[in-house]
């Protein structure tokens, strides 16, 4: 029958309803009368025309009333409270409307002026009544005939964002969900009903309810829920179960919580951390009204950078970048939401001296943030000639021009690979620090800012995206090393903490980001696998390789002679360590002068010479087997 009505077209949807108010409204007045006289026999009425006026031709203008009220604007099947509004307003003109017909009548002879009232009340609770007693048993109707092949879910939530979700879930059954419980934290809701499901226990008793319920999905609608909080609901889970989770609070449009924003659950739910506070009258006054000259504007990195730094409104931003794809990217997507900057697209390389000191020459940056670089281990270790050239000959050029031509500030993104290097990448990011630390001595205007930090999530050559390609082919997931363990944090983070460390200090500092716990990447791996709805070992197996080339168990933030003190921002340490500056002199221009080689010994002995820190791969897994080493700030 519900679905009989559903499919029926509007213009006769609306001469049902309004036949259904018509007799109803009949039917009021003349209840109005028998409650009136106390009698149903109301043919004691001696004047005949008047009370045909008031049996038929009343209900008639009340009807009339209600079309031009907007009482048949609603769906009788979502009636809800702007719809008894509309009801109360349209029976209150209604029946004045037809007393005054009655008044211009015959002064309302023969008909009691209280019938009115009484009509009134009656039409209420019968317009309003029949509206809400349909959508129960249309309800009722829809939740009966659940079948096999309805979606059965959880929602763990029980507060406004669950609430919501659940009120549109029930709204509309055309999305062949069933929800079968609900679960919070809040003990004293154990055991409630909200809109007839029921609230089933806490998520301490999650997997106890998940074996009991059996559902084929888990809607996590807790907007503020912290990433330790959604890893502890997910590591409950033993089966095949899909997640899938509300945005963050802050992302959510006028804060109402709609199915359609649901998205599936992703690792960096999981590793999420807590927003970060900037100081942006800092930023502002080191970036707004600026020219801004960016490397690598086109990377994971750099173009993220280029998103904040353009809400900081500088004068000009100059994207420079290698790949033509990636800067027509970047370029596209701030050019389209931010028309007021001036904005410079250069396609160009670090290594080409000439092509870069033009630029600075002719924009005249003030902030120079060089994000340009080669990061991915195992091919630098293959390709160290690439390696340097770019991460030392590009840092050492892009460095000197900017003291040069007296830049106000000079950013450079580090990694911790920097850290006791084992490979080429790594040693070509520290010798970049030490170089800037150089220039910062000669320099008498250019304040060098270096900034170091771990992995971010889902940049380019991150294990995240090849863990999720290797899940959807069938796995395959494969780990290097049972124990390996790397720092995350995600991208916006990291870009937003490296401009808030671009403010601190007096120039020559390696900042740190506090990148919280190294986590274990074989436990990255179950938890990806388990996020895609399989089970580790069973569906996707995990294959343990050998460490890559030039690869570490685990990574460090600092050397061996740093340590960190604290800054105006708690997520941003300074290394404090003296660099020694005079070995950096004397092997850098014997490490740029080496030939296009694959030889790679050779790059080796010219790095040791300029960093003593330099280690083999397999010494620094003895060493870190040893200890377990586990480096916090």
């Amino acid at each position: 029958m519900v679905k009989y009505l559903k499919e029926l077209e509007s213009w006769k949807k609306t001469t049902i309803a309004a036949f259904y108010d018509f007799l109803t409204a009949g039917l009021c007045c003349y209840l109005s009368l028998a409650i009136r006289f106390d009698s149903f026999n109301i043919q004691e009425i001696p004047h005949k025309q008047t009370l045909f006026l008031y049996l038929f031709i009343v209900p008639i203008i009340q009807l009339v009333c209600f079309y031009f009220l907007g009482l048949y604007r609603g769906i009788w099947r979502f009636s809800s409270t702007p719809d008894l509004l509309r009801v109360i307003k349209g029976a209150t003109v209604g029946t004045l409307v037809g007393l005054l017909t009655h008044f211009l009548y015959n002064r309302t002879a023969y008909i009691p002026r209280s019938s009115f009232f009484i009509d009134w009340t009656l039409l209420v609770l019968c317009l309003g009544g029949g509206r809400l007693g349909y959508r129960i048993w249309a309800d009722n109707i829809s939740w009966r005939n659940l079948d096999e092949n309805l979606e059965k879910v959880l929602i763990i939530g029980a507060g406004t964002a669950g609430a919501q979700l659940l009120r549109e879930i029930r709204n509309n059954p055309g999305l062949g969900i069933k929800v079968l419980g609900l679960i919070d934290d809040d003990r004293n809701l154990k055991g409630k009903i909200l809109y007839n499901v029921p609230i089933l226990g806490t998520t301490n008793e999650l997997s106890a309810i998940l074996e009991k319920t059996n559902p084929n999905k888990v809607f996590i609608a807790i907007p503020s829920a912290t990433g330790e909080q959604v890893t502890k609901i997910v590591e409950k889970v033993k089966g095949k179960i899909a997640f899938k989770i509300l945005p963050k609070i802050a992302d959510i449009i006028n804060s109402k919580v709609q199915l359609s924003q649901l998205r599936n659950l992703n690792i960096e739910d999981l590793l999420g951390r807590d927003s970060i506070k900037l100081k942006t009258s800092n930023i502002f006054s080191m970036l707004k009204g600026k020219s801004i000259f960016i490397s690598g504007a086109g990377g994971s990195i750099g173009s993220e950078l280029c998103l904040q730094v353009v809400n900081f409104k500088p004068k000009k931003l100059i994207l420079f970048e290698q790949s033509e794809f990636n800067l027509y990217k970047v370029e596209s997507i701030i050019a389209e939401k931010f028309k007021n900057i001036e904005l410079i697209s250069i396609i160009g390389d670090v290594r080409n001296k000439d092509k870069v000191e033009s630029i600075i020459k002719e924009h005249r940056p003030q902030v120079v943030i060089h994000a340009a670089a080669y990061k991915h281990v195992p091919i630098m270790e293959r390709n160290p000639y690439e390696a340097i050239q770019t991460n030392v000959k590009g840092t050492k050029i892009l460095a000197e021009l900017s003291s040069q031509y007296n830049v106000e500030k000079f950013v450079l993104i580090s990694t911790d690979k920097a850290v006791n290097p084992t490979n080429i990448m790594g040693s070509s990011k520290r010798i970049g620090e030490l170089i800037c630390q150089k220039e910062q001595r000669k320099s008498k205007k250019t304040k060098f800012t270096i900034v170091r930090f771990g992995n971010v999530l889902g940049s380019s050559g991150s294990v995240i995206p090849l863990f999720k390609s290797q899940i959807e082919n069938g796995g395959p997931i494969t780990v290097t090393h049972k124990k390996i363990k790397r720092y995350f944090m995600s991208i916006p983070e990291a870009s937003q903490l490296v401009l808030e460390a671009s403010t601190l200090g007096e120039g020559g500092e390696i900042f740190v980001l506090e990148m919280g716990k190294p986590i274990k990447i074989y436990d990255l791996a179950k938890q990806m696998i388990t996020l895609s709805g399989l089970i580790p070992e069973v569906d996707i197996p995990i294959k343990i390789t050998n460490l890559r080339p030039g690869e570490k168990l685990f990574e460090e933030l600092l050397t061996d002679d740093e340590s960190t003190l604290p800054t105006q921002h708690p997520k941003v340490r300074v290394a404090k360590g003296d660099a020694n500056l005079n070995l950096l002199k004397e092997g850098l221009s014997d490490l740029i002068q080496l030939e296009s080689s694959d030889n790679i010994t050779q790059y080796k002995e010219v790095i040791k010479k300029i960093l003593p820190e330099y280690m083999s791969p397999q010494m620094h897994m003895e060493m870190s087997l040893k200890g377990e080493h586990s480096q916090t700030l």
